[in-house]
């Protein structure tokens, strides 16, 4: 380890390089190589930073590690920012080359360790820091986590809402690997496209009770397309209550409430009559409306027909934007239990509507079977995300890059029409 350092050794004056060891050798306590302090390895690496401007280097430009000495090779390489956002990168199987395979951020201050060893199985070590440019242009990319801090049941999906669309796959799985999900405990989940400018986030099974979720973006300063960059993005953290499933069964005119998978209450309901039948599979709780004023018209049937109707409604859980609630319906308790005579809506007594209701909470499931109603739509009528199959979600990520079952790539006001 005596020659000169190679010519390319030498980093452009964007990068300030810190050279670490004191030329230790091989012969460490014992002999055995592996005892010995790394020793300084800026002779046997070269790094080919994303230079710049002569002051700043530019984000668009990969990092690259080279091995300089024949005698020596690169065993690992570790670049991470200063807000601890680390690069992906690709490591050639001779340890002669590595490089980013991600995207560096703009205005950020890089550190490089790259792990060599020699002939004889030494560590060397090298250290090099480097700052990036700020981007070219000023148009970034807001996102904004949803729902709002708090508890919820365990069928609440993780929402990322886009200020502007992305349409290209590579930019969405720019945003996408950006996007970061964890909880306690760990699950495995993932992201879907529901369009241009939104993305769902649910685990393949229900969160697990009393979880920690948190929720936030790395995309500031990374960039997305040639005129798109990531801005900040107010990072999330919600928690999971108990395990609390409602499942009606529109064939039985019943519904079974369970709590951590123990049964707590069956109701007697009525659900959607013919024609207004009641949407099957899996919602999940939006809100609850102690009093709702529920009309016909909203849902198109026409004032002053037979199907008309205009009711004042009490202790109101909203399932559906559209209207679908579980709520009383006192008008029909000679039919709960026995009939569907509803406009879709699961109706009960007042006093089984007032239990429910301080039963669940959002994100609580509500789960319909055996209706002749149509499969509750995934997306865009409330949180229907649970009635795709895993490998389906899957599919609509970007990341998958068709193998969705393989491996997780990572570890306005509205209008809302009522029924009854």
């Amino acid at each position: 380890m005596s020659q000169a350092p190679s010519p390319r050794t030498v980093v452009g004056c964007t990068l300030l390089v810190i050279a670490l060891g004191a030329g230790v050798t091989a012969c460490g306590s014992g002999g055995n190589p592996l005892s010995a302090e790394p020793y300084d390895a800026a002779d046997q690496v070269a790094f080919r930073g994303p230079t710049g401007d002569g002051k700043k280097a530019d984000p668009d430009k990969p990092i690259e590690v080279t091995a300089e000495d024949d005698d020596g090779r690169i065993t690992d390489v570790t670049a991470v920012d200063a807000s601890g956002r680390y690069v992906a990168g690709e490591l050639s199987a001779d340890g002669s080359r590595w490089h980013s395979t991600s995207p560096l951020a703009a205005g950020a201050h890089y550190t490089v360790r790259v792990s060599t060893e020699d002939e004889d199985g030494a560590p060397g070590r090298r250290i090099m820091t480097f700052d990036t440019g700020k981007p070219r242009t000023k148009k970034r990319l807001g996102v904004t986590f949803g729902p709002k801090a708090g508890k919820y049941g365990v069928g609440q999906p993780i929402t990322a809402e886009l200020d502007q669309p992305v349409k290209d796959k590579a930019q969405r799985a720019v945003v996408e690997r950006a996007l970061k999900v964890d909880s306690t405990p760990a699950v495995e989940g993932g992201w879907h496209w529901v369009n241009d400018k939104e993305l769902h986030y649910r685990p393949k099974e229900y969160w697990p009770t009393h979880a920690t979720i948190q929720v936030r973006s790395n995309l500031d300063g990374i960039k997305i397309g040639d005129r798109l960059w990531g801005g900040k993005a107010k990072p999330l953290r919600i928690a999971t209550g108990d395990r609390v499933i409602a499942v009606t069964d529109a064939a039985s005119h019943s519904m079974t409430v369970y709590k951590n998978d123990e049964v707590i209450k069956q109701i007697p309901v009525t659900t959607g009559k013919p024609g207004f039948e009641t949407r099957n599979g899996v919602k999940v709780v939006l809100g609850k409306e102690y009093f709702v004023r529920m009309r016909g018209t909203s849902i198109g049937i026409a004032e002053g027909s037979a199907e008309s109707y205009d009711l004042p409604v009490y202790y109101a859980t909203r399932v559906t934007w559209s209207g679908e609630y579980v709520h009383a319906a006192p008008w029909s308790v000679g039919s709960q239990g026995s009939a569907n005579v509803s406009h879709g809506c699961t109706g009960m007594s007042t006093a089984n509507a007032a239990w429910f209701f301080e039963n669940v909470r959002e994100g609580d499931v509500v789960k319909v079977v055996n209706s002749y109603g149509n499969t509750m739509e995934p997306f865009g009528n409330g949180f229907g995300d649970w009635n795709l199959a895993w490998k389906n979600w899957r599919n609509g990520s970007a990341l998958v890059a068709g193998n969705p079952e393989g491996p997780n790539p990572q570890d306005a006001a509205r209008l809302r029409p009522t029924a009854v």
